[in-house]
């Protein structure tokens, strides 16, 4: 561990510093040192008091204390009497003769040892820290090879016709040889284009897992980095790999993070992002066109894109996954469903028909969701309960339990829904209503449900009955309590956007015509949206207010009329709703085909 080898060098540094110190404190005072013949001299003059015969040295102490020595090389005791010292009165000591001193030459030595050590060590981490480096610019694709089990086709549900188009690529990958006889060239790039949750990664491990290939996976922010050339050494390695793994699919997620429009970063044209674009365009479609390379990307943004990459060649084909309709809801329901215990009143269609515009993550999601209560409730199997009640944590939160709301409070709440619902129940271009609740989900007091069809077109008279649906609840209240809440806010909000998008963008005034009004421009780099900028004059913005005030009021009176002429229904509904909190299903149609009986009482004032 680093932590481990970290603290051995900082020992080994310790310990290399106290020897250095150690060899560097002076010790004590050395013995001056002095001749052989001034050495008898003094032991004949009777100067000497101690007297030590080493190997080849004297060690004299005189009679006054001072320390010195005399070298006398091969001679021994014997020679050194000859040679006229006098040891007479003279305390005096012979060593025997020493080996090799080894411990000394170690101690010595240990030091450099050490030293040595911890150079070795900081070295190895040296060359460690350089192989990072030199790896910096490897990439960091993940391999899925082709016996790894993975997702096949029959796992994907919704997309039927997306995975008709990806189905030419399996069979390319599996039999090259019936397309290259007749000249035809599959196409190097496909670029999958949904909404977040609509399956785009899933297809793609589905194309691996029906061809049987190599598949590298990639996100399009692991090639840039803070140093320039890294991304586009990365995309080198990239396909490199990929080419000795042939044929094999190369999946780059999020290719939006890296394939955005040149020329509109901070940095100019030698940025970080660009260099490795230009190198994803040089491998993609360079001189080496030969190799049976796929390139899968998948983005949710495909308009900032730069051009040379969406051009054919590198990226041939677009392949569009929108969000499932009801049959690719009922398909999708059915996969994730699939080997978890229904209850045998479960019916997918239903379920289907009320998630209108839920992705295929949402759905999973539902039914996880729907899974998750029904073991917490302790039940054996998942029952419709559950999953209607996992609709409304997607759609509107989870259930707000704890939030205390006045009695007041839940009277204006039922009242504004049963406005919404009754509205909504008698003008004829609003899909009909399936659940009322009050009960608080998330940041909302109620809400009211419909089952909405899939609409690809919506006409004038679709939107003003929204309106006047949306605005149904303020005007309940206003009729009812002869006051205005907060509550509303939200349902005014939507209204006033959807009025102005009437007149701005879709040309439904009768008074401006089939024009549209402000121009939008987006910021590439950011991929964000700016202000709408104007193109029209003061006049014809007040002429824009007015038409979408004209447009709010019409269905404000609509809204009113309604529940003017329904008010016994819109009483009832309420008190309903007070006493049980939710209507749905049989029990909400059989209230509205009830005859209502006259008020007893009217409905209390709101609180000042």
């Amino acid at each position: 561990m680093n932590w481990k080898r970290n603290s051995l060098i900082y020992i080994l540094i310790l310990i290399v510093a106290i020897f250095l110190i150690a060899r560097l404190i002076p010790t004590a005072e050395k013995p001056a040192e002095i001749g052989l013949d001034k050495a008898i001299a003094m032991s004949q003059s009777g100067e000497i008091e101690e007297l030590l015969i080493e190997e080849d040295e004297l060690l004299i102490t005189t009679t006054e204390g001072a320390k010195l020595k005399a070298v006398i090389g091969n001679l021994n005791y014997v020679d050194l009497q000859e040679l006229g010292l006098n040891l007479k009165g003279i305390d005096y000591k012979v060593t025997p003769a020493k080996g090799f001193d080894w411990g000394s030459l170690l101690i010595s030595f240990l030091p450099l040892l050490l030293l040595g050590a911890l150079l070795f060590f900081l070295f190895r981490r040296a060359q460690g820290a350089n192989s990072q480096a030199m790896s910096f610019g490897r990439s960091r694709a993940r391999l899925l090879s082709a016996n790894t089990p993975t997702v096949t086709f029959e796992d994907v549900a919704g997309v039927e016709e997306a995975k008709q188009e990806l189905h030419e690529v399996v069979d390319f990958l599996k039999s090259r040889e019936k397309f290259q006889s007749l000249g035809a060239r599959i196409p190097r790039g496909l670029l999958l284009i949904g909404p977040p949750g609509t399956g785009k990664t899933l297809l793609a491990r589905a194309i691996a897992g029906e061809a049987g290939v190599p598949f590298f996976s990639i996100s399009g922010s692991e090639f840039v980095e803070m140093f320039v050339g890294v991304g586009a050494s990365r995309v080198r390695d990239l396909f490199d790999q990929a080419k000795r793994n042939t044929p094999c699919i190369i999946f780059i997620d999020e290719i939006d993070a890296v394939g955005r429009h040149r020329g509109a970063g901070l940095g100019g044209s030698h940025d970080e992002r660009e260099q490795t674009l230009n190198q994803i365009l040089v491998e993609m479609d360079g001189f080496d066109t030969n190799t049976s390379v796929i390139v899968l990307a998948a983005t949710n943004r495909p308009d900032i894109l730069d051009p040379a990459l969406l051009r054919p060649g590198r990226f041939d084909r677009r392949v569009i996954l929108d969000r499932p309709d009801i049959n690719g809801r009922v398909a999708i329901l059915k996969v994730h469903s699939s080997g978890k215990p229904l209850d045998e009143s479960v019916n997918l269609e239903m379920l289907a028909k009320e998630t209108a515009g839920f992705s295929g993550a949402d759905l999973a999601n539902l039914v996880n969701e729907a899974a998750i209560l029904a073991a917490r409730r302790g039940k054996k199997t998942i029952e419709t309960k559950e999953f209607e009640e996992s609709i409304d944590r997607v759609m509107a939160g989870p259930e707000r339990k704890s939030r205390r709301i006045s009695p007041k409070e839940k009277e204006v709440t039922a009242y504004h829904e049963a406005g919404h619902a009754l509205v909504a129940r008698m003008l004829p271009n609003i899909d009909p209503v399936h659940k009322i609740s009050i009960v608080a989900r998330g940041m909302a007091l109620g809400y009211t449900k419909t089952l909405s069809e899939d609409r690809y077109m919506w006409t004038r008279s679709q939107f003003n009955d929204t309106l006047a649906s949306l605005l149904a609840g303020h005007v309940s209240e206003e009729l009812t309590f002869n006051e205005m809440t907060t509550g509303a806010a939200d349902d005014i909000e939507r209204a006033t956007k959807l009025a102005r998008k009437m007149v701005t963008d879709y040309g439904m005034s009768d008074k401006l015509g089939p024009r549209t009004f402000g121009h939008k421009e987006e910021l590439v780099f950011l991929g964000r949206e700016i202000s709408e900028q104007r193109n029209y004059s003061e006049k014809v913005a007040q002429q824009i207010d007015d038409e979408v005030h004209n447009i709010i009021q019409h269905a404000q009176e609509v809204a009113r009329r309604i529940l003017t002429e329904n008010r016994p229904k819109l009483i009832q509904i309420a008190e309903r709703l007070i006493a049980h909190e939710t209507l749905e299903g049989e029990e909400l149609e059989s209230l509205f085909n009830e005859t209502a009986p006259k008020p007893t009482l009217e409905p209390t004032a709101a609180p000042d």
